[in-house]
């Protein structure tokens, strides 16, 4: 979430700003902290499983971590106004450089949609030698799962290069594969907190930007 001041920023002070204000607009609450906690442990075990045995890395980053994390962003994150930083759910929305809750949906869907896909055409069209056993399917179901984020990346980072700026479009992207270390980072403590009975983050962070525009 960006406005079009920050373009001209180094690109180091650009990553910490996407980062401040995801974390401003987005994780407020504590138990979508947590989850993004437990999200990002299972991204990173993804991230070195990937090449090794492909449908665990796509089974625990799309079961386990993308979907944790999206309960913690539809289910408890509230959706009313923000006193904290004086917006509106809908402007929060508007100005989301990467997937807001709408974008979300529709990769979500084309997620849920794979097995399905899979079962009509068993080579998807020649990609797959069809499968002829679960084991097979799962098989070609994780590299279809794996393929489908890869494309939401890039396809991502490709339209925010295009439509905004190329530094903007690297640094999302930047973000996007570092943010489980920096989840781990900034919400390590979050459990701690909600067990104190802390719903809320009280947004005193001072590791975001010198001037933030809300």
């Amino acid at each position: 979430m960006t406005d079009t001041a920050s373009v001209s920023l180094p690109f180091w002070e650009a990553l910490r700003e996407q980062r401040w204000d995801d974390h401003r607009y987005y994780h407020q609450c504590r138990v979508n902290q947590s989850l993004h906690l437990i999200s990002a442990c299972c991204f990173l075990s993804s991230y070195v499983m990937i090449f090794v045995n492909p449908i665990y890395a796509a089974m625990v980053g799309w079961l386990g971590a993308m979907l944790i994390r999206q309960v913690g962003h539809f289910f408890f994150e509230p959706k009313a106004y923000d006193h904290v930083n004086r917006a509106t759910h809908e402007y929060k929305e508007s100005v989301k450089v990467g997937y807001n809750l709408r974008r979300k949906v529709i990769l979500l869907s084309a997620w849920a949609l794979c097995p399905v896909a899979l079962q009509l055409w068993p080579s998807m069209f020649g990609l797959f030698d069809p499968h002829t056993s679960a084991y097979g399917f799962l098989y070609n179901l994780s590299w279809m799962w794996l393929m489908v984020g890869g494309a939401a990346v890039l396809g991502r980072t490709l339209y925010l290069a295009v439509m905004q700026t190329p530094q903007t479009g690297l640094v999302w992207l930047v973000k996007i594969l570092t943010d489980p270390f920096h989840d781990i980072r900034i919400y390590h403590k979050a459990p701690f907190y909600l067990l104190r009975g802390e719903r809320y983050d009280p947004m005193t962070d001072n590791w975001g930007p010198r001037t933030v525009q809300p």
